[in-house]
């Protein structure tokens, strides 16, 4: 079997479950107890998205990226910081926040850390490509 069927076999069986619960996001980002980093990643085969439960501590932070390809949403779970735009956007648990592809865009967490659930189009794997012409 190619790995094209068996990624249909996968799509197929998962679909057949039907929706379900994945993880108690409050209680994995409870502050005081969690980890710093990702807490938590979507990996169900077949699927079309990519989701993450990720946990700053405490004054740390994300430094100013660039996403070029992929808008991303972002709902803070737990804690409260700041989202480094032009201006400075506050954040506390609640809100959702849409970063568009091409967007400048950092994280600082606050005296509680922040935890936020991210959401975007799942990327392609990767692919070797024909190397460029001169």
């Amino acid at each position: 079997m190619d790995e094209a069927q068996a990624g249909a076999d996968d799509r197929e069986r998962f679909a057949a479950e039907g929706p379900r619960v994945l993880c108690d996001v409050e209680a994995l980002s409870a502050a005081g107890s969690a980890p710093s980093g990702a807490l938590w990643r979507l990996a169900e085969p077949g699927r079309q998205l990519d989701a993450n439960l990720v946990r700053i501590p405490p004054e740390g932070g994300v430094a100013t990226h660039v996403e070029p390809e992929l808008d991303v949403l972002v709902l803070v779970v737990a804690g409260d910081g700041t989202l480094g735009t032009e201006p400075p956007q506050p954040l506390t648990a609640g809100s959702l926040v849409w970063l568009p592809h091409g967007s400048a865009r950092s994280l600082t967490a606050g005296q509680n850390g922040l935890s936020y659930v991210t959401v975007h189009r799942r990327r392609p794997g990767m692919q070797i490509q024909p190397r460029p012409t001169a």
